[in-house]
């Protein structure tokens, strides 16, 4: 039981860490553009207004899809209440597995959004 412990807090972590980093990014994004914190692509990057943007738009992302994710992984891992080690590691890899994916798809849509919206040199697109 104590390893379905484990690994069911395992599988709340990412989506737990994408609706904190989520609500940090909306309210509260890195001030000054950097390479080391925030949400780093050459467009999101090209000047103040698109990073803005980019984390406000990944932060509402995040937040929603965080908190679809919750659900799903620990009725996944209810499934496996007092099963053997080996099916709740391989099971709840898989999970982390499916977050991890989700989590790095976030980015489409957020690339999507500052294209639609800026172009290539960074500059609002006036509707």
């Amino acid at each position: 039981m104590g390893f379905w412990i484990f690994m069911t807090v395992m599988n709340l972590m990412i989506p737990f860490i994408m609706i904190v980093t989520g609500y940090v990014f909306i309210k509260n994004p890195p001030r000054e553009i950097n390479h080391l914190v925030g949400y780093r692509t050459n467009m999101s990057m090209k000047n103040k207004d698109t990073w803005e943007f980019a984390h406000h738009h990944c932060g509402k992302n995040w937040m929603i899809m965080g908190l679809c994710m919750l659900v799903p992984s620990v009725l996944v891992m209810l499934l496996f209440i007092g099963k053997g080690t080996e099916i709740v590691g391989e099971f709840g890899s898989v999970v982390i597995g499916v977050q991890t994916v989700i989590l790095l798809a976030s980015i489409i849509p957020t690339e999507i959004a500052l294209r639609k919206n800026f172009d290539k040199e960074g500059n609002r697109i006036k509707i």
